[in-house]
């Protein structure tokens, strides 16, 4: 007997990807658009999805239809999502346009729901040890980060570097991991002028050997 239907088998196959991926019902709602008393009722069984929101639910989990659908046996097959690794970010173009992607770079589904991510290849040794040349930061893009994080900035609108952050009142300063180079800091009135713009913030590093 199919289990198409079943409300009680599919709020608990939802809840447990949910729990899986460590995504929140904001979450779901805000990226697929739905109203969150219509995915509270098919998560606690009181009603049944259509076709294609069970559609959307599985590719947004990176699961078949049918892992929605039928009772779950064993572990779950889930994939990842695949965000560009770029050769540069430059001022004034969403990262979402930047036409110089090199690679591709699989972030788990519980990371891509909490913003927007991408890769970006390091030059130079200013960040040795811990970030080398040729090493790609996996980052999130926001425009503030807190004070001894790691992020990827811009100066001038030239080519991204990847700095320590410390604010100050009176301005911001960007610092190298490696001690052959000097701290560059800039007041509040060189931030706006040139402008310094912090792009985000570096969640991972990955190395290809």
């Amino acid at each position: 007997m199919s289990d198409l239907g079943n409300k009680e088998i599919m709020a608990e196959n939802i809840r447990y990807y949910m729990e899986y991926n460590k995504i929140k019902a904001i979450d779901i709602c805000t990226t697929l658009k739905f109203p969150m008393p219509t995915f509270s009722d098919w998560i606690n069984a009181k009603t049944y999805p259509r076709i294609d929101k069970i559609e959307l639910m599985a590719n947004y989990f990176g699961i078949s239809k049918a892992d929605l659908v039928e009772k779950r046996t064993g572990n779950p097959k889930t994939k990842g999502i695949k965000i560009p690794v770029l050769g540069r970010v430059a001022a004034g173009i969403p990262i979402d346009a930047v036409e110089e992607i090199i690679d591709y770079e699989e972030i788990p589904l519980s990371m891509a729901a909490t913003g927007t991510y991408f890769g970006l290849l390091v030059k130079g040794d200013s960040m040795i040890p811990d970030i080398k040349d040729g090493d790609i930061v996996i980052v999130r893009q926001q425009p503030n980060v807190e004070n001894g994080e790691t992020a990827v900035v811009l100066v001038n609108g030239d080519e991204a570097t990847v700095k320590r952050v410390k604010r100050t009142d009176d301005g911001i300063m960007l610092i190298p991991n490696n001690p052959a180079y000097e701290p560059r800091y800039y007041t509040n009135t060189q931030i706006a002028a040139l402008p310094v713009q912090i792009v985000g913030r570096v969640v991972e590093l990955r190395r290809k050997f």
